[in-house]
């Protein structure tokens, strides 16, 4: 009889065991669970939040490639206008280069600015009375 109360004890003994770790397995399995959720939920929120950054950047990437074609809209602006006013002075310089008039009032104000008399500029320049008094005239109002 001993034996069979010893083997009882046993058994009973083993199944507390068994009760015991199904139950803790059971909470583990909870956990794991919960986990589980707790992980989808973030990868969930993270994919929703990656999509919302991919549309700013589709977004900003567009922004940008306007920008890109408008500055060189701009600088191909700017170059012909550059061109344009390189020609424009080319053509003024040759102007005063061939215009004799425009020759003898350059002189005449430098023969102004170097202190020359209204007499002076009148015979070296052949100029008239009136035109020799306005230029020295502007230029004793530029130097007032």
């Amino acid at each position: 009889m001993t034996f069979w109360i010893a083997l009882a004890l046993q058994t009973a003994l083993l199944l507390v065991v068994i009760v015991s770790l199904m139950v803790r397995l059971r909470q583990v399995n909870r956990q794991h669970q919960q986990q589980q959720q707790q992980l989808s939920a973030q990868l969930e929120h993270t994919g929703k939040h990656a999509a919302e950054l991919q549309l700013e950047v589709e977004e900003l990437r567009g922004g940008i490639i306007g920008v890109g074609q408008r500055v060189l809209q701009l600088e191909s602006a700017l170059s012909q206008h550059s061109e344009a006013l390189n020609g424009l002075s080319d053509k003024q310089q040759a102007l005063e280069l061939t215009d004799p008039e425009s020759k003898i009032y350059s002189r005449a104000m430098k023969m102004v600015q170097l202190g020359a008399d209204l007499e002076e500029i009148m015979r070296e320049c052949e100029l008239p009375r009136a035109e020799a008094e306005l230029l020295l005239n502007l230029h004793q109002g530029k130097t007032r």
